[in-house]
């Protein structure tokens, strides 16, 4: 299977290198909401769980993630913090993953802008997230406006 992928990679693209990830079934899809401003600060602004979902669409928001492992929870905020200062992120940006059944956790992507389920999040959080990205775009630290986990 993989010689048949990679040749037909190479007749469509003329590359045969192809990409493997692991399929994790039955997966939880959480997403963490991160703030970073351009002082190296960055804070999560908790998770989202979005596994109900119809035609990989999102369904349903759910904000804490029910019955999410606590070490889990915690580890996913730290991994979503670390990425953002590894790349020197700056703004509001929401950063995915997948949770096997085991509580293993899978970076999926990071989508730097403010999604639709932000909403979400202001509510549980009560931080107004589009004021804060406007906030760091024009310089401003989250020290400054005491945005905090």
């Amino acid at each position: 299977a993989f010689s048949r992928c990679a040749s037909e990679a190479k007749a469509a693209f003329g590359d045969g290198r192809v990409f493997i990830e692991k399929f994790v079934e039955n997966p939880r899809h959480i997403e963490v909401q991160i703030l970073a401003d351009g002082y190296g600060n960055v804070v999560h602004l908790h998770e989202r769980d979005c596994s109900v979902q119809r035609r990989h669409q999102k369904v349903v928001e759910m904000a804490p993630a029910y019955r999410l492992d606590e070490g889990v929870r915690q580890a996913i905020f730290a991994d979503a913090i670390a990425l953002a200062r590894h790349v020197n992120y700056k703004n509001a940006g929401t950063v995915e993953f997948l949770v096997a059944e085991d509580g293993t956790h899978y970076f999926i992507e990071i989508n730097p802008r403010v999604q639709v389920e932000h909403t979400v999040t202001e509510e549980v959080t009560g931080v107004d997230i589009v004021q804060c990205q406007m906030r760091i775009a024009a310089g401003a630290s989250l020290v400054e406006h005491t945005v905090t986990e």
